[in-house]
C-alpha cells in the first residue's frame, strides 16, 4: 500500500501537480497546456497573420513587380515554410519546452535558441511600434469628419490632391472655369501626393531628414506605445490560459473587415488596373536575387519561423496532439491571407493611381506607410468614413497583438523554462512584467521624429538575413546532427505516424539547399537599404549588420562555450561529448517516456524506480493493474522502439 502511494506520488510529481491532486493523463499540469486545441491553433493563427500581411507583403509585391513575385513566393512556402512550420511545431511539442529548453537535443548547438530570443527581441520592440501607430489612427477616428480627409490643413503642401476633393472645391463647383483652372493646374503638376500621405508624413511622423537626425519624441505616439504595452501584458498576465481566450475574437475579426474593404475596393473605378498590376507577372525580374531573398525572409517572417514562438507555443500543446494537421492548416491560411490582403490593398492602389492620372506603381508609400497612406485614403470614399476607420485600425490592432503576444511569451518561456524552479513558476506574472517595461523602453527612441528610418533598418536587417542562417542551422541540427531516424522516430511515438515522405526530403535535403543557395545569391546581389528618395548613410547600415550578426554570432559563440566546458581529455572528446542528447531530452512527462526514452533521465530510474521495487510483489498484480488501466483509459501500450502495438493506430 505504501508503494502504491508512493508510486502515485511520483507520477503527480512528473506531471508537475501537487502531491495528493488528481492529474489529468496528458497534462502537464505544472506548466500548463491551452484550454484546447482550439486556441492553438487560433493564436497559431494570429502568431502567423499579423501586420505583415497588409504592409509587408502587399509592399514586397509593389516592390518585386506584382505577380511575379507570386512564384518565388510559392515556391518557398511550399519547399521551406510548411516543412519549417512542421518541423518547429513537432520539436517544441516532443519536449514541451521553450526555444532554449529545446536544445537538450544538442546542447552544443544551444545558441540557435538564444538568437531567436534576440530575434524575437528586435521584432518585438519595432513591432509594438506599428501597432502603437495603428492605436493612434484609431483614436484620430473618434471624429466626424477624419483628419486626413482635406488638403487644407496647417500640415499639407500645395501638391496635395484629395479623392474627396476639397470643401472649397465642392461649394464652387457652378464656377465651370474655376473647376477647369484648377484641373490644369493639377495635371501640370510633377508631384502629387494624397492627403493621407501627408497626414502621415508630415503630422503623424513628423518625420526628420535623416536617421541621424532624432529630433522630438512625438508624445502622442509614445503614449500610444505604453497603451500597447499594458494591453499585451494584460492579455498575457496569466500566460496562455488567458491569451488563449482573447484570441477567439482577435484572430476572427479581422476577416470580416477585410471583406467589407475587399467589397468596396472592387466597386471602386480603376480598380481594375491595381488588381491587374498586382497579378501580371514581371518576369525579369525574377532573375533579381532581391526578389527571391525577400520571397524567403517574408515566407520566415510571415509564417514565424526562426523566431521561436512557433516551439513555445507547441510546448504547450499535448504530447499526442496531430501538430502535422494543425501546420497545414496554419500556413495554408497565412498565405492566403496574404494574398486576399494584397487584392484589397491593389484596388485601393488602381483606384488612386486612376484619380491622380499616374501608374500604379507611382502612388502611395513604401513599407508600413503603406497601410497607412493607402487604406485609410480608401476609409475616406465609404459612407460613415469614420465608422469604417475605427474598425479598421480596430482590426490593425488587432492583428499585431496576436503575434505580439507571442512574440512576448517566446521571451517569457525561454526564461522561466531556463531557470526552472517553483518560484519563477509561480512569479511567472512578474517575468511577463519586466519584459513588457524593457520593451516599452528599447521602443522610445522609434517615437521621434527619425523612428521610422530605424524601424525599417530594423524590419529590413533584424528579421531578415538572420532568420535564413538560424532555420538553415536547425534543419542541419536536427537532421544530421541528432540524426533523421532519431527525429522520424520521435515524431512517430508523438503523432502515431511517421512524417510523410515529402516533408522527410524537404527536412534533409531541400529546404537546407533552398534556404543556402538564398543566402549566398543575396549576400552576392546585395543593395543597401533605401526609403523613398533617401539613401541611408554608411554608419547605419554598420549598425544593421551588427543588429543581424548580434542573433547570428551567439551560435558560434555559445558553441565553443559549450564544447569548452564539456567533459573529455581531447577536443574531439569534448566536440562529441558536446552534441550529445542530454539525458533528460525527450518527452517531459513520464507516462510518454517509453521505448528508448523509458530508461533515460535521473528521474525515471532514482525517483520512480517501479520496476525495481515492484518486483517482489509479483508479476501477476502489475498485469492486473496495467489490464484495468488499458481498459478505463483506452491507451495504447507503445513498444520498445515507440511505434505502437495496435495494428490500426488512430491519426
Amino acid at each position: 500500500m505504501s508503494e502504491s502511494n508512493s508510486s502515485a506520488a511520483c507520477m503527480a510529481d512528473q506531471n508537475g501537480a501537487v502531491p495528493g491532486e488528481p492529474v489529468k493523463k496528458d497534462e502537464n499540469s505544472r506548466r500548463g497546456n491551452w484550454g484546447n486545441q482550439i486556441e492553438f491553433v487560433l493564436t497559431s493563427v494570429g502568431y502567423a497573420v499579423g501586420l505583415g500581411n497588409v504592409w509587408r507583403f502587399p509592399y514586397l509585391c509593389y516592390r518585386n513587380g506584382g505577380g511575379a513575385f507570386m512564384f518565388p513566393y510559392f515556391i518557398m512556402l511550399v519547399f521551406c515554410g510548411i516543412p519549417l512550420f512542421f518541423l518547429e511545431l513537432s520539436f517544441g511539442q516532443f519536449t514541451s519546452l521553450g526555444c532554449l529548453g529545446v536544445w537538450k537535443v544538442s546542447p552544443m548547438f544551444k545558441g540557435v535558441g538564444y538568437g531567436m530570443m534576440v530575434v524575437s527581441t528586435y521584432i518585438g520592440i519595432y513591432y509594438n511600434v506599428v501597432i502603437c501607430i495603428a492605436f493612434y489612427y484609431f483614436f484620430m477616428s473618434m471624429t466626424n469628419l477624419l483628419p486626413w480627409t482635406y488638403c487644407n490643413n496647417p500640415w499639407n503642401t500645395p501638391d496635395c490632391i484629395g479623392v474627396a476633393g476639397t470643401p472649397r472645391m465642392n461649394a464652387t463647383l457652378a464656377n465651370v472655369s474655376a473647376v477647369v483652372s484648377g484641373l490644369t493646374e493639377i495635371v501640370n503638376r510633377t508631384k502629387r501626393t494624397s492627403p493621407s500621405e501627408e497626414y502621415w508624413k508630415n503630422y503623424v511622423l513628423n518625420i526628420s531628414d535623416g536617421i541621424g537626425n532624432f529630433g522630438e519624441v512625438r508624445l502622442p505616439i509614445l503614449g500610444c506605445l505604453a497603451v500597447s504595452w499594458v494591453v499585451v501584458f494584460l492579455c498575457l498576465i496569466r500566460g496562455v490560459k488567458s491569451s488563449g481566450k482573447v484570441v477567439y475574437f482577435t484572430a476572427t475579426f479581422p476577416y470580416v473587415v477585410l471583406t467589407i474593404l475587399f467589397i468596396r475596393g472592387i466597386t471602386l473605378e480603376g480598380a481594375t488596373s491595381g488588381i491587374k498590376y498586382y497579378l501580371t507577372p514581371q518576369w525579369e525580374k525574377i532573375l533579381d536575387a532581391k526578389v527571391w531573398g525577400d520571397a524567403a525572409s517574408q515566407i520566415f517572417y510571415s509564417l514565424g519561423c526562426a523566431w521561436g514562438g512557433l516551439i513555445t507555443m507547441a510546448s504547450y500543446n499535448k504530447f499526442h496532439n496531430n501538430c502535422f494537421r494543425d501546420s497545414i492548416i496554419i500556413s495554408v491560411t497565412n498565405c492566403g491571407t496574404s494574398v486576399y490582403a494584397g487584392f484589397v490593398i491593389f484596388s485601393i492602389l488602381g483606384f488612386m493611381a486612376n484619380h491622380l492620372g499616374v501608374d500604379v506603381s507611382e502612388v502611395a508609400d513604401h513599407g508600413p506607410g503603406l497601410a497607412f497612406v493607402a487604406y485609410p485614403e480608401a476609409l475616406t470614399l465609404l459612407p460613415i468614413s469614420p465608422l469604417w476607420s475605427l474598425l479598421f485600425f480596430f482590426m490593425l490592432i488587432l492583428l499585431g497583438l496576436g503575434t505580439q503576444f507571442c512574440l512576448l511569451e517566446t521571451l517569457v518561456t525561454a526564461v522561466v523554462d531556463e531557470i526552472g524552479t517553483d518560484w519563477i513558476i509561480k512569479n511567472k506574472t512578474y517575468v511577463t512584467l519586466g519584459v513588457a517595461i524593457v520593451g516599452f523602453l528599447l521602443g522610445v527612441p522609434l517615437t521621434t521624429q527619425a523612428g521610422i528610418y530605424w524601424l525599417l533598418l530594423m524590419d529590413n536587417y533584424a528579421a531578415s538575413f538572420s532568420l535564413v542562417v538560424i532555420s538553415c542551422i536547425m534543419c542541419i541540427c536536427i537532421m544530421y546532427v541528432y540524426g533523421h531516424k532519431n527525429y522520424f522516430k520521435d515524431v512517430e511515438m508523438m503523432l502515431g505516424f511517421p512524417p510523410p515522405l515529402f516533408f522527410r526530403i524537404c527536412w534533409k535535403y531541400v529546404s537546407p539547399f533552398i534556404i543556402t543557395f538564398i543566402l549566398i545569391f543575396t549576400v552576392i546581389q546585395y543593395k543597401p537599404i533605401t526609403y523613398n528618395d533617401y539613401v541611408y548613410p554608411g554608419w547605419s547600415l554598420v549598425i544593421g549588420f551588427a543588429m543581424a550578426l548580434s542573433s547570428v554570432i551567439c551560435i558560434p559563440v555559445y558553441a565553443l562555450f559549450k564544447i569548452a566546458v564539456s567533459e573529455g581529455s581531447t577536443f574531439l572528446e569534448r566536440l562529441k561529448n558536446s552534441v550529445k542528447p542530454d539525458p533528460d531530452w525527450g518527452p517531459a512527462l513520464q507516462e510518454h517516456r517509453k521505448g528508448r526514452y523509458a530508461t533515460q533521465g535521473p528521474e525515471s530510474v532514482e525517483v520512480c524506480p517501479l520496476k525495481t521495487e515492484l518486483k517482489d510483489e509479483g508479476k501477476e498484480k502489475l498485469k492486473e493493474k496495467e489490464t484495468e488501466k488499458k481498459d478505463e483509459i483506452g491507451l495504447t501500450i507503445p513498444g520498445s522502439n515507440g511505434s505502437a502495438l495496435n495494428p490500426t493506430p488512430s491519426a
